[in-house]
């Protein structure tokens, strides 16, 4: 099997350099076709060890950390107008990231929404304020002012949230053809999905599929032979972004077919309204879920970009009120080090233990 490699004439910056940064390096040097001595890889710790055949590429790598303050002077070193920023770090402001790019005319694509400090006021601010849905708001807000023509900014694009965004549309893709093929199928039902099939219209799919609830499921499954030590935090991926968005507010997009609001649950007064949060942890609510190779989990709702974007684009409007929404939420299941490393962090009254490792 061969492919065609992607020719690219501009310079690279890519932000972060931890377990995600590693994964795509590689796929950067297969698919790409470019001078590698015009892609730059910039993380606060020396992690240049990690990544030998992107700096045998010709790749350099710079050990500095992006702040508030100088953003803009260090960005502007390593991409301008036509390149490519590739963000893998993480509390980067998002929006502020963005602005940069769209004022100096650089591409952008990243894998989560991000604030400097995830943590400020959070002790005093309610549970709506610290969602990932007021951080959309205000993106969402931010763009109104950004030129239609202006550099493209692909957000929340990794494998979930991101990847798992097609295979939803995929898989509804899938019912209705299954659906279609089935002869009892009434004339009206089969009309509207074969319409809404040919118009790509997966709203009307998710509707016309009866589909009501969308699990993003995941089980971990990886062991190391060397086990968590006490006082440790083990994960196959960011422990600090782990961490982050674990002892954020669960979040989920809420279907319109549910009768009632779950114990402890908040509303949102602006936007599109297709979500709603918890006043708890997402590493502390549980539910019931599937996956295809080990079958039943309980996973945990952490919060995740796509139960609001899958849901947002599944929802049916009519007359300025959505007629259809399903329930969408991220089920995780960690593997057995990072549980116990979260089981000892709750134990710890969540501080984040010093030591930690990511298994590899």
């Amino acid at each position: 099997m061969t492919s065609s490699r992607l020719r690219f004439d501009g310079r690279v910056l890519l932000l972060g350099c931890g377990s995600v940064s590693q994964c795509l390096q590689p796929l950067l040097l297969r698919h790409l076709d470019m001078d590698f001595t015009r892609l730059t890889v910039l993380d606060f710790e020396d992690l240049a060890g990690s990544i030998p055949d992107t700096l045998a590429a010709g790749a350099s790598y710079v050990r500095e950390r992006i702040t508030e303050q100088n953003i803009s002077e260090q960005l502007a070193k390593y991409v301008g107008d036509g390149d490519l920023l590739i963000n893998l770090a993480w509390n980067i402001d998002t929006v502020e990231i963005i602005q940069w790019c769209q004022d100096h005319g650089v591409r952008y694509v990243d894998t989560s929404v991000e604030l400097w400090d995830p943590y400020e006021d959070q002790l005093t601010t309610t549970p709506q304020d610290r969602t990932l849905y007021a951080r959309h708001m205000k993106l969402r807000e931010r763009a109104k002012t950004w030129r239609k023509d202006g550099p493209t900014a692909v957000v929340e694009h990794g494998a979930n949230p991101g990847l798992v965004s097609h295979w939803t549309k995929v898989a509804l893709e899938d019912i209705a053809t299954a659906m279609l093929a089935q002869s009892e199928l009434d004339g009206a039902r089969r009309t509207g999905l074969e319409q809404a099939l040919s118009e790509g219209d997966y709203a009307k799919l998710g509707q016309l599929t009866g589909t009501k609830v969308i699990h993003i499921s995941e089980r971990d499954t990886q062991i190391s032979d060397k086990p968590k030590q006490v006082g440790e935090f083990v994960n196959t991926w960011s422990v600090e972004g782990f961490y982050e968005e674990g002892i954020a507010p669960a979040e989920m997009g809420w279907g319109t077919h549910e009768p009632v609001l779950p114990e402890h649950a908040y509303t949102h007064e602006d936007g599109p309204q297709n979500q709603i949060c918890l006043a708890q942890t997402g590493i502390t609510t549980y539910v019931r879920s599937w996956v295809p190779i080990g079958g039943p989990i309980i996973g945990m709702v952490v919060r995740h970009g796509e139960a609001f974007t899958i849901s947002d684009h599944l929802t049916v409007w009519e007359n300025g009120k959505a007629a259809y929404r399903p329930t969408v939420h991220y089920a995780y299941l960690p593997t057995d080090a990072a549980m116990n490393s979260l089981y000892e962090c709750r134990m710890n009254g969540y501080q984040l233990q010093t030591d930690q490792r990511i298994m590899n």
